[in-house]
Order: structure tokens, then sequence, then C-alpha cells
């Protein structure tokens, strides 16, 4: 059959062959343009075959990792499309508040300062920084679908094509995963334009010891509140530095926020039934509809009981976290006179969640928005109250005496540990340290009770005998 009389399906089935057979060279553009029988766009089509060849190439030599790289140029493509930078003005309005803020904020704690001076960010910035960090949370959920969709074409091929799908095992990898990270860049990028701040999301996102505010967000933060621009960059700048001083301080706490959400996500698995379905109505006239299954979170079964354990622990510790923040905010920023309006509004905020941080739950099953933040507050100002800023700062100093989930629900108890320790005296003992202390009366050496009463002379223990 002369090329010529080759239907648009033919085309594509030898492009395939070309692909997995290893050929060399640009794939002809000609033959692409065949395509637009099949309703394919020819340039997306050869973007795509040109990334699959590559991917392919790249599994027969042995490379199994995920490409981040398309998820950070997708960011920054969204968070660049205005184009906008820093002005000089919005900088040294920021630097000023920041400064205020450090002093106001030395009063109302103890931890100390950050070591290296906030930054003003670009969006773009925001992204480059904070990257690392969504790459390490996401890449178990990315794994987790790569795996599915690697078991989903070994289990529909038939037996005589077995050998070709072990082959392309590794390409299917490469391609579920960059098809996530796409996804995962697309939900950071839209993140970008509504962060206010580096610890807005409420994880530690920048690197330890850095707090960043973003002037283009910032300018929508105040919008309908009716306060003045200078207090409200006082405000975040103080929560900013609030949060950073935080994890700068406890360095272990960092680790054990991002272990807990990794250990979550390890747990996501893909509902194979509803790719299955997917698969079995898929129009490739509509890549959309597989963008959208992942957007949706169509493709995460619902979470198990052990998950929900693990997101209720997760819940716990930030809202610890950020009920800290705000209670040290508060105190730091008792002098502006719309303290108050400024800390509901971020109370909300941080309540309800934006667009891409929804869009970012259903492509990992994870919510980051911690619904016990308020609870938490009250508990962290009892224990002000009751101790002061130095005691109450210490609780962050090892990871065995931070507050836990009991201690958000009734401080009583910690208060009441708390002002003995201040006081010189032994803390009551509780439920543990009983257990202890009765593990420790006990002596593994005695013989059990009424032993003598039943055991002959004769077999009495090594230790009893006389020496020889």
């Amino acid at each position: 059959m002369a090329d010529d009389d080759r239907s648009p399906e033919e085309e594509f089935q030898e492009m395939i062959r070309q692909l997995f057979g290893g050929g060399s060279g640009e794939l002809d553009p000609e033959q692409l343009s065949a395509l637009s029988g099949m309703n394919i766009d020819p340039a997306m089509m050869q973007t795509v075959m040109q990334h699959l060849q590559g991917a392919f190439s790249g599994a027969a030599s042995g490379d199994q990792g995920i490409s981040w790289e398309l998820a950070q140029r997708q960011a920054l493509h969204i968070a660049n499309q205005d184009g906008l930078g820093v002005t000089s003005g919005q900088r040294t309005d920021l630097d000023q508040a920041f400064a205020l803020a450090t002093l106001w904020l030395s009063e109302a704690t103890t931890i100390s300062e950050l070591a290296e001076p906030p930054q003003t960010l670009t969006r773009g910035g925001w992204v480059d920084a904070t990257l690392p960090v969504w790459q390490q949370l996401a890449e178990p959920v990315a794994t987790s679908i790569a795996d599915a969709l690697t078991a989903q074409l070994s289990e529909q091929a038939p037996d005589d094509m077995q050998s070709l799908v072990q082959g392309a095992g590794r390409l299917m990898r490469t391609v579920g995963g960059s098809l996530f990270a796409s996804q995962l860049g697309q939900v950071v990028g839209n993140l970008s334009k509504e962060v206010v701040s580096g610890g807005d999301v409420g994880i530690p996102l920048m690197p330890d010891g850095r707090a960043a505010i973003l002037p283009q967000n910032f300018a929508d933060f105040g919008q309908g509140l009716e306060v003045p621009e200078d207090q409200l960059a006082l405000y975040v700048a103080t929560r900013e530095l609030a949060h950073a001083r935080l994890f700068r301080h406890a360095r272990w706490l960092r680790l054990h926020v991002i272990s807990q959400i990794t250990d979550f996500a390890r747990g996501v698995h893909v509902d194979t039934s509803a790719l299955e379905d997917l698969a079995s109505r898929f129009d490739p006239s509509r890549p959309d509809e597989l963008r959208e299954a992942l957007e949706s979170g169509a493709l995460l079964p619902e979470r198990s009981e052990a998950q929900n354990l693990a997101l209720a622990r997760l819940e716990n510790l930030l809202a610890t976290i950020e009920g800290w923040v705000e209670v040290v905010t508060e105190q730091a920023t008792s002098r502006l006179p719309a303290a108050d309006r400024i800390a509901e509004t971020v109370r909300r905020r941080r309540a309800a969640g934006g667009p891409a941080e929804r869009a970012l739950g259903s492509l990992v099953g994870l919510e980051l928005r911690p619904r016990r933040m308020r609870e938490a507050a009250a508990m962290w100002r009892a224990v002000t109250d009751a101790v002061g800023p130095a005691v109450r700062d210490t609780l962050w100093d090892y990871p065995d005496l931070m507050p836990g989930a009991d201690d958000i629900d009734d401080p009583s108890a910690l208060v009441a540990r708390l002002e003995a320790r201040a006081r010189g005296e032994a803390p009551a003992p509780d439920e543990f340290d009983d257990a202890l202390a009765a593990f420790l009366a006990e002596d593994p050496a005695a013989p059990a009770d009424d032993a003598s009463d039943d055991t002959p002379d004769d077999t009495a223990s090594p230790k009893d005998s006389p020496p020889v």
C-alpha cells in the first residue's frame, strides 16, 4: 500500500512502531499532519511523542525517575504570566514592616530572630523556592499513579504482548508520573497567585529560617477590609516572621511535619475501578478527560481508617503550630487598631482555602487546613496567661514536650504541669508514670510467688547453689 493511501489510524500505528522500535531522528511533520483526521493537534502530538521517545530511551538505560522539570515549567509559566516584578517602593515598604515587626515580635516571644533578612518574592520566585518541598510531598502519590498505570497495562494486554508490556513498564511509570507532575505544576502555579507569604499554607515550604512576602498577592489580600495598607503589612510581616522563627528554632519540627504528610501520601492508592472505567471510555480527541480526572480526585479512593488517623494527627500538629503563631502574632500586634479584624480575616481565609489549595487536596487527597486552630490558640493563650511566654516557648525545645491532641481538648493538665515545674515542684504522676513505676518496682531476679513451697532443694537455681 502506498504511503499516501494509508489511513490516519495506520499513520498513528506506524509512529507507535517507530517509537517503540527505537527510531532515531525527528518525527516527520508531514506524518504528524495526517493526524488531523483523528482530531489530534499535530504540534501537540509532536511534543508528546518526543517526550515519550526520550522517556523510552531513558527507561531502556535504567532511568526510572520522574522528571519534575515539567512541573517547574508549568508552574513558572502560570506564575509569570502577568510579567510583574517587585518594585523598589514595594520592597522598601515591606522592609520597613519587617523591621518593626521584628522588634514587636521580640517582645512577644523568647524565640530568637532570623539569621537572614526577610525577602520580597515574585510569584515565580515563590515557585522556585517551594517546589522542592511540593515535589517531596507529592512524589509518593505520583509513584502510586505510575504503578497503577503499569499494572493496568499488564492486566489488559494479551499474553502474546506481555514481553512488550514488560519492556514498556518503565516507560509507563515515567509517562504516568510525568502526567501527575504536570498537574502538580499547574496547581502550584495557580497557588502562587493566592499565597501572601511563605508560611501562608501552614507547612514549612520555605527553607529553614527564611521569611518572605509576595507583594503581587499582598495587594489583593486587603481588598474590602478598609484597613490601612501599613497596618496590613505589619500584621502579615509579624505573622510570617513568627512562623519562620518557630521552624528555625525547632529544627526537628520541619522533618516532623513533612514526614507526617509523606506517611499519609504513601497510603494513597489509585482506585483501579475508576481507572478501568476511564480507560474503557477514553476518547483520544478529549485528552482533557484524564486531566480532569486527576484534578477532581476521581482516581483516588476513599481514605482508609489508617489514613483518617494519620490525617487527624497531621491536623492536630498543624493546628498546634498555627495556634502558637496566632497567639504570638496577636500579642506582638496589640498596638495595631485593626489587628483583630485582620486576624479574623486570616482565620477565615485559612479555614476556607483558595481554589488552588482545594485543587491540591483533590490531586493528592490531602487537605492542609487546620480545623482545630481556634481550640489550639485557646490552649496557647491559657498557657501564656499561666506561665508567661518564656516557659510557653520551651515546649518547642524537644518533640516530646510539644502539646498533643489531649492538651488541645483540655489544657488544664498541661497548665498544671507547667505551673508545678515553674514552682520547682515535681509534676503530678500520670498514667505513664504510674505504669513505669510499677514496672521498675518489680524484681526480675526474684523467684515467682510461692515458688519455694513447690520446688525441691535439689532444683535450686544456679545462683543459690554453693560455689564449687
